[in-house]
């Protein structure tokens, strides 16, 4: 088992940014591919970036590419979304995810454990 605690969101003008951390807890940190999805009112959760268990892959929605940046720390079982350059379509929970092996995914359905989620709302 793993447990996923996001932090970091929060309300921020367009323009801006956030550093959400995600910290694991539980089997080893290392053996998972992490990833971010996010679901904003009223629309089905999307993919946003995911790493693989190493750091050595990624991949990233069309959206948030070269704005957002995803990276891991094993050592402190944590994975980061760096978001700059927001913008008020960014507004939404944002969640992370976490599934055992070395390859990433971007359909929900492939990832086994997920975090409560974290607001991040970005005003115009």
């Amino acid at each position: 088992q793993v447990q996923l605690v996001e932090s970091g969101g929060g309300l921020v003008q367009a323009g801006g940014s956030l550093r959400l951390s995600c910290a694991a807890s539980g089997r080893t940190f290392s053996s998972y591919a992490e990833a971010w999805f996010r679901q904003a009112p009223g629309k089905e959760r999307e993919f946003v970036a995911a790493i693989t268990w190493n750091g050595g892959g990624t991949n990233y929605a069309d959206s948030v590419k070269g704005r957002f940046t995803i990276s891991r720390d094993n050592a402190k079982n944590t994975v980061y979304l760096q978001m700059n350059s927001l913008k008020p379509g960014d507004t939404a929970v944002y969640y992370c995810a976490a599934r055992l092996g070395r390859f990433i995914y971007r359909r929900t359905d492939e990832y086994d454990y997920w975090g409560q989620g974290t607001q991040v709302t970005v005003s115009s």
